[in-house]
């Protein structure tokens, strides 16, 4: 059920977002941000203008428009980066800092944990590791990995 969208949204010649309010109001550069981008991605959403001001809200993603929906979902994957770990293959050692060779849904890479404190449980059975240089990299479902990814991890929970 899509409701009627107080704004419309297009790309300028630049590829920025433009967004024109019902009352005719043009701002370039529009971001979208979302309010919990692990727990809820699809609700909870601001459009920010290029100063940080909030120039409107969208409760639910699929409310909107197709055509809105495919340029915020568009601009999102653009500045997101969340690789997702798919396997765990080997740890350096059981002590911190420790490097992790793993396999992402984006391919296999290493990531350096610092310290325990760098791994974060998230509500539904999920984690959230950041790495030496700041990357977050997200279990969704910890008892959805294999056997031997879940041993490593033990080790550090």
């Amino acid at each position: 059920m899509n409701q009627e969208p107080e704004f419309s949204l297009a790309r300028d010649a630049y590829g920025r977002l433009v967004m024109t309010s019902m009352m005719g109001e043009v701002c370039v550069g529009v971001l979208p941000v979302r309010a919990f981008p692990i727990t809820a991605p699809n609700e909870a959403l601001a459009l920010v203008g290029p100063h940080g001001e909030e120039l409107a809200w969208i409760d639910q993603l699929n409310t909107q428009p197709e055509s809105i929906r495919i340029l915020i979902t568009e601009e999102l994957a653009a500045r997101e980066f969340m690789p997702e770990i798919v396997r765990i293959l080997s740890v350096s050692g059981f002590g911190t800092p420790s490097t992790w060779e793993i396999e992402t849904n984006r391919g296999a890479t290493r990531l350096t944990l610092r310290g325990e404190e760098y791994i974060r449980r998230l509500a539904g059975g999920g984690l959230l590791i950041t790495d030496r240089f700041g990357i977050q990299f997200l279990i969704p479902d910890l008892k959805a990995l294999d056997r031997p990814s879940r041993q490593f991890l033990d080790r550090f929970l």
